[in-house]
């Protein structure tokens, strides 16, 4: 029988939970005179699924821009795979092993869902420009290789009857699915997700769901989440931070912040004696 890793656990449901593979620690964002967070730190670890929630404005998709490298903190450090992170672009962070997905679609109108998927390999691609224009040799090769690895992921999300279809020709919740594809194509080790399941209806957020916990499981992909609807959130995830007005309130298991004062004063808007 193999020994956890040390800070390493198994859920109830069988999964290992590993040490943090990201640290946030300290981090303040400012943009001139406003501060979008403030003095905030948490960790996600390996292995699970971490919600970030909070109410409009609180800072969680500023928060996910600033792990992806699109924005960078004025203060704060970040550790991903226990080394400090420098200051990086999103192009380096991807290549770190980060991907994510937006909050609003950014996919490529016109062009089929296997060729928006396609993109998410690019930074894995080697081969120069000379011999991708000419398709030969290395290119060759290279292309043949991530071509299978996307219709590994157009047949894990269930879309192989879209995949020549323009993906602006496709109902809202199958361009987010496309678009949870794109990211899984860069076979991140820490994926992304803002606001995966908004505009959803309940049928679309049932399948969203149950494809964000199988990349969990059968990948083993580490899941950060942004995400409003509250039975979602406490259903899927391992543990929760919650941020209101930049700052962090709450952070816990599902049941800690579900009972968490200051988190029900914030969405409830009502205060204590």
């Amino acid at each position: 029988m193999n020994e956890l890793a040390p800070d390493s656990y198994v859920t109830d449901d069988g999964r290992t939970i590993g040490p943090a593979v990201l640290e946030m620690k300290n981090i303040t964002l400012r943009f001139g005179g406003v501060t979008a967070i403030k003095d905030i730190s948490f960790d996600i670890r390996e292995g699970e699924i971490r919600a970030i929630i909070g109410p409009n404005g609180a800072g969680k998709s500023s928060m996910l821009n600033v792990i992806n490298g699109f924005y960078h903190p004025q203060e704060g450090e970040i550790w991903f795979r226990g080394a400090r992170r420098p200051s990086m672009k999103p192009y380096e962070v991807a290549r770190q092993g980060i991907a994510r997905t937006f909050q609003n679609i950014a996919l490529f109108k016109g062009m089929s869902t296997l060729d928006n998927i396609m993109t998410g390999r690019n930074t894995m691609m080697r081969a120069g420009l000379f011999s991708q224009a000419l398709w030969w040799g290395k290119a060759e090769r290279e292309e043949i290789h991530h071509r299978e690895q996307v219709e590994k992921v157009i047949d894990f999300l269930e879309i192989q009857h879209i995949r020549k279809v323009p993906v602006g020709r496709l109902p809202y919740g199958l361009q987010k699915r496309v678009e949870l594809g794109r990211a899984l194509a860069a076979e991140p080790k820490l994926l992304l997700l803002d606001e995966p399941m908004a505009g959803m209806n309940v049928e679309e957020k049932e399948d969203m769901s149950r494809f964000i916990l199988d990349v969990n499981d059968e990948f083993g992909t580490t899941i950060a989440l942004i995400e409003h609807d509250m039975g979602v959130v406490m259903d899927i995830s391992d543990r929760v931070v919650v941020m209101d007005y930049g700052k962090k309130i709450g952070d816990g298991t599902p049941d800690d912040v579900r009972a968490n004062p200051d988190v029900i004063d914030a969405y409830l808007g009502v205060s204590h004696d």
